[in-house]
């Protein structure tokens, strides 16, 4: 009886729309096993991802690195003149963030990681660099660092992409750091114009 209880509760939900259950997401298949997925951050109704920037750790040498430590997807109106509005989810402590990389004339649709895989006893890093596909087909690249390899891409957005959420290793004291692991992007919605 509680599990029909629970089931019509979804139901209802989403047949009102509650919350952000109006979109599906979009992910890889080789992001880092560390960390913790934080929370979803979204772009304005009426806005849609056309750019995004990195938090990026450089190379430290003999230290312990971390390269890609976030995301930040930026998300200006699809019509009209507004401000960009820039969103986030969890981040890693290290790094700076680099300068935005734009689609020219559309908005981003689909998404490949750059992951380094486990080095065992050697310095593990996760996220090292991220690509985005724009609904033109123009690829961009952040600049990350060279470690790892790209993996398959994700699932494409009709209508763009809309929301992030980041999975982050928290700092390991002595241990070894890779902060971000990995990353899934939501899909605006149809009514998002």
């Amino acid at each position: 009886m509680a599990h029909a209880a629970s089931l019509l509760v979804l139901i209802s939900l989403v047949s009102l729309g509650v919350g952000q259950l109006r979109t599906y997401v979009i992910s890889v298949n080789n992001g880092g096993s560390w960390g913790e997925w934080g929370r979803i951050e979204w772009c304005p109704d009426g806005y849609v991802a056309k750019g995004f920037s990195m938090k990026v750790e450089k190379e430290q040498g003999d230290g312990d690195d971390t390269a890609v430590n976030g995301i930040r997807l930026h998300c200006v109106p699809r019509s009209g003149i507004n401000l960009e509005v820039r969103i986030t989810s969890s981040e890693g402590q290290w790094g700076r963030w680099t300068s935005t990389y734009w689609c020219d004339n559309s908005y981003l649709v689909s998404f490949s990681l750059k992951v380094e895989e486990k080095l065992g006893s050697g310095d593990d890093t996760a996220v090292t660099n991220i690509m985005f596909r724009c609904m033109e087909n123009l690829i961009i690249q952040g600049d990350g660092l060279p470690w790892g390899f790209h993996g398959s891409w994700s699932q494409s957005c009709e209508k763009g992409i809309c929301g992030i959420l980041t999975k982050v290793e928290e700092p390991q004291g002595s241990g070894d750091d890779t902060a971000l692991n990995d990353i899934q992007f939501f899909c605006c919605p149809s009514e998002n114009k």
